[in-house]
């Protein structure tokens, strides 16, 4: 096992086109580590950057001690699982397996050790002798997995493995890798779009966009605490709820006062009370922050009025899509509970669960901070 270290790593294309900028990362020994964000957004140009298959423009990258800027891939002391499993299609899961350890000259029998070693831990015994065309998907990425385990490497390198399975299967293979992981303890960057992999499997995300990393943390502070807009509308299904306005003081209390609502921000930080009145803002509530009352219940500032246009059933919850009376739509995931399409309801929010963001009308795309921070995240918690 061992550390990984980012420092002031730069990936740049010809055309001065930036597919990574400036990114500073420590990766602690043992830790698994996901980066995530959409398409295009540099989390597998930094990942091949690790793994050596694409050459740094500028920084450092150390793991454990030793700079690898320059050192080749196979010298790097790492494993890496592809998205297409990369199998050699005329050997048998076992020669699949052992293949790595038979070029490093490994003696047969430390070969046939480690390979039982790992088909056991995966599965993989009745199936040693089968090629990778009689295998499932599923049966394919474990065979993945056992050869890179069989290595031993002081890091494992995922590249959307499980992009390729069903669904039933994803959440199977996910929970097999986050089991693998606890057994063996080795550190491990995953990369993925799917943000309930991020969550579900790694001790920290770091959500990438532009090639920025916009936000380092625990899956659940970063869910929470979102660092800017764009992190708070990424992570998240259904999607956070944005709503345009501004802030109010009102006798010592501060108001959101955007087009539907004037909503009340309770606990705000003394210091919001002293900036300018009526200052831009954009709110943010998550769409299981609502719950859904009776219209005209807004008498205390926490409700939005809005009609009911689609409801869509999950089983033990609901997601259900309003029209306010701007003609504004929010989504809330509530309770499943009867509920007739065209009704008029109060969506009622806990000033606690209301996110505030700079607004980010103006500003560089390609800056870290274009996306207009969470100010909630900023003061440590939600107003």
């Amino acid at each position: 096992m061992a550390s990984v270290s980012l420092q002031g790593i730069s990936k740049v294309y010809p055309g001065d086109v930036y597919a990574v900028r400036d990114l500073d990362l420590e990766i602690r020994n043992g830790e698994f580590l996901v980066l995530v964000g959409p398409s295009g957004c540099g989390k597998s140009t930094t990942l091949r950057m690790v793994a050596g298959l694409e050459n740094i423009s500028s920084g450092t990258l150390k793991i454990g001690d030793r700079v690898v800027n320059d050192v080749h891939p196979r010298d790097r002391d790492i494993a890496m699982v592809f998205q297409n499993y990369a199998l050699y299609p005329h050997m048998t899961v076992y020669d699949n397996m052992a293949f790595a350890l038979k070029m490093r000259k490994v003696p047969k029998a430390k070969i046939a050790e480690r390979v039982k070693w790992a088909a056991g831990m995966l599965g993989l015994e009745s199936l040693l002798g089968r090629k990778p065309k009689a295998l499932s998907g599923g049966q394919r990425q474990r065979v993945a997995l056992g050869r890179a385990i069989v290595r031993q490497p002081a890091v494992f390198l995922f590249d959307e493995p499980l992009s390729n399975l069903d669904a039933k299967l994803r959440v199977e293979t996910r929970a097999e890798i986050k089991r693998l992981h606890r057994e063996l303890g080795t550190t491990t960057i995953y990369v993925t779009h799917d943000q309930e992999e991020a969550m579900t499997l790694g001790d920290r995300v770091v959500v990438m966009c532009d090639g920025w990393v916009r936000q380092a943390d625990s899956p659940l502070n970063t869910y929470q605490h979102p660092a800017d807009r764009f992190v708070a509308g990424f992570l998240g299904m259904p999607p956070m709820n944005f709503m345009d306005g501004q802030l109010e003081h009102d006798e010592g209390r501060l108001w959101f006062h955007g087009r539907d609502a004037r909503l009340r921000l309770d606990g705000a930080p003394p210091e919001w009370l002293q900036g300018e009145s009526q200052r831009q803002a954009v709110a943010g509530i998550r769409p299981e922050s609502f719950e859904l009352l009776d219209a005209g219940q807004n008498g205390d500032g926490r409700a939005i009025e809005a009609t009911v246009q689609v409801v869509e059933p999950l089983g033990s919850t609901m997601d259900v899509y309003l029209q306010t009376t701007s003609g504004s739509r929010l989504v809330c995931r509530v309770p499943a509970a009867p509920l007739e399409e065209g009704k008029a309801v109060a969506a009622r929010v806990l000033p606690e669960h209301i996110h505030i963001f700079e607004p980010n009308e103006q500003g560089d795309p390609k800056s870290p901070t274009y996306y207009g921070r969470n100010l909630s995240a900023l003061q440590t918690a939600s107003v």
